[in-house]
């Protein structure tokens, strides 16, 4: 069953940079492979209508990645699509293949940028996929020769949660995944969490995000202070009790235990050495 989805950004939220890129760039090694299809290749059209999303709602969402989400084969929810911001004059490529590299070099996206396939070919438009175990978890639909727009070019994209990518990948980029009690990796829309940005000085802190930004909690980790008594609802406490109440969920990162009390207004973190008291914050903090 392909996924349906309920987030979406430009491409994962993440690097929204715009480079210049013409039809004479270098393609990445090994961008685009040849070998065994998905299993169930996407046997839909690739033209169907697409618009930059207005508010993040799973119908608007599903209309901003266009086939680029219909062809996604993802074990949960559809983590992202997007299109709309295509190349100009002179960004576009001779080939899809460099098309496809333009969508790196253009958005920048949080993605594997290695190892995809075509997927399908129609008129005018190419899909590719980046598979994980035969089943499509990155899709990106080029085009060629759109209004003011020549040459091939980005037109819509969608991807998994990043939990379905290889460890190897989300490993190599320090993307934090938690495992569940059976030890398969839980995405990252229920569990997430990642330190502190640099550029706020918050690099001491670290976060944990228990459901989404619209219905989850905020938990931080603040052992020096840096976010200030305005952000948190209490103190960060490195070494306390666990609570009678406290039930353990069963998610493991790294050594670490994640513990839950029935009021949810403390997340407790169990290591090797102590229980940690994470407060939640008093609203959904990001650093700007």
């Amino acid at each position: 069953m392909r996924g349906r989805i309920v987030a979406t950004v430009a491409v994962l939220g993440l690097g929204l940079g715009l480079a210049a890129v013409g039809c004479g760039d270098e393609v990445r090694d090994d961008l685009v492979r040849s070998g065994t299809p998905p299993v169930s290749p996407y046997a839909g059209p690739l033209d169907l209508p697409f618009r930059e999303s207005a508010d993040g709602s799973e119908r608007e969402a599903e209309e901003s990645s266009g086939a680029a989400g219909r062809a996604l084969e993802c074990d949960g929810e559809i983590y992202s699509g997007g299109g709309g911001d295509g190349w100009t004059e002179g960004e576009g490529g001779s080939t899809p293949e460099e098309g496809l590299n333009a969508f790196f070099d253009m958005q920048q996206p949080e993605l594997p940028d290695r190892g995809y396939r075509i997927e399908s070919e129609q008129a005018g438009r190419v899909l590719f996929s980046y598979d994980v175990g035969g089943r499509t978890k990155v899709a990106v639909v080029v085009a060629k020769d759109q209004p003011h727009r020549p040459g091939w070019g980005p037109e819509t994209n969608a991807a998994c949660d990043p939990a379905e990518l290889p460890a190897s990948y989300t490993d190599a980029k320090s993307l934090e995944i938690w495992t569940d009690r059976a030890g398969d990796r839980v995405p990252t829309t229920v569990l997430s969490s990642y330190p502190g940005a640099e550029h706020c000085d918050w690099e001491s802190a670290h976060f944990l995000g228990v459901g989404g930004i619209r219905d989850g909690r905020q938990y931080a980790r603040d052992p020096r202070g840096v976010l200030g008594t305005d952000l948190l609802t209490a103190p960060y406490d490195g070494d306390v009790r666990m609570p009678a109440d406290a039930r353990d969920t069963g998610y493991r990162l790294d050594g670490r235990e994640l513990w839950l009390s029935d009021d949810r207004a403390t997340a407790y973190v169990r290591t090797a050495d102590a229980v940690e008291a994470w407060p939640r914050t008093k609203d959904w903090v990001a650093c700007r």
